[in-house]
């Protein structure tokens, strides 16, 4: 591409481009370093086909260039080598023993609940070394939130009936009892997100028995009583009919 040397301070003789480019007959508009770019561009506002005679040579080549890269790109999309593959071949198909170890999701009935069991013996001790540092020695809440308490029993906290028992007094907290809908749910976010430090790492022995812990914590279950794939579906939370079902 020939050269362009522009005197940043000089009116650039353009012919008939300058008028109708700067719209008032000087040469003022293409004064200064903002004539360079433009010239390598190829970009002269308001010329025409019938203009290239009239602009200097090297103006002339290098929009004669910029035509040549605009034909280019348009044949290139057109389905040249610009054109986007269908695949990239990055990457392989998963095997299903891969999509396994990721379809983990337990839902509010139970479906998808491992095999396995735990009480709240066996989740005690998991609790004091895994989780107690974060959410207290007994559940009351630290630098996380509070798990274990449920009061009052007869008025989760929300709704007009929990309005009505509070009065003026300070709000219960938002604890597994006083809020969960779903013990059942209650598994699937601590095998998907606990420990903080190691999330997924629990076996399903080891979740049902933290569960469990949690759940006889907030009088919920039994202290003896053993948490399964079917026990635990089994267990009614104080808060199940109090959320509203929103379809969207």
């Amino acid at each position: 591409m020939g050269r362009v040397a522009v005197d940043p301070g000089a009116p650039l003789d353009v012919g008939p481009c300058q008028a109708r480019g700067a719209g008032t007959g000087d040469a003022r508009w293409w004064r200064g370093p903002l004539a360079i770019p433009l010239l390598l561009a190829g970009f002269l506002p308001g010329c025409t086909g019938s203009d290239t005679a009239n602009q200097p040579a090297d103006a002339a080549v290098t929009s004669g260039s910029a035509t040549e890269a605009e034909s280019s790109a348009e044949s290139n999309t057109a389905g040249g080598a610009g054109e986007m593959p269908e695949r990239f071949g990055f990457g392989r198909a998963a095997t299903h023993e891969e999509i396994a170890a990721w379809d983990i999701d337990v839902m509010p009935d139970g479906s998808g609940l491992p095999t396995g069991e735990g009480t709240a013996a066996s989740g005690g001790p998991l609790y004091e070394r895994l989780c107690a540092s974060c959410h207290g020695p007994s559940g009351e809440g630290a630098t996380a939130d509070r798990l274990v308490g449920y009061e009052p029993e007869s008025a989760p906290p929300f709704g007009p009936r929990y309005e009505e028992w509070r009065g003026d007094g300070a709000d219960v907290p938002f604890t597994v009892g006083n809020y969960w809908p779903y013990a059942t749910t209650l598994y699937d976010y601590i095998q998907r997100a606990m420990p903080t430090g190691a999330p997924g790492t629990l076996a399903p022995d080891e979740v049902y028995g933290l569960v469990a812990w949690i759940l006889a914590e907030n009088g919920i279950i039994a202290g003896d009583a053993v948490m399964n794939a079917t026990t635990l579906a089994a267990v009614e939370m104080p808060a199940r009919d109090i959320f509203v079902p929103q379809e969207r």
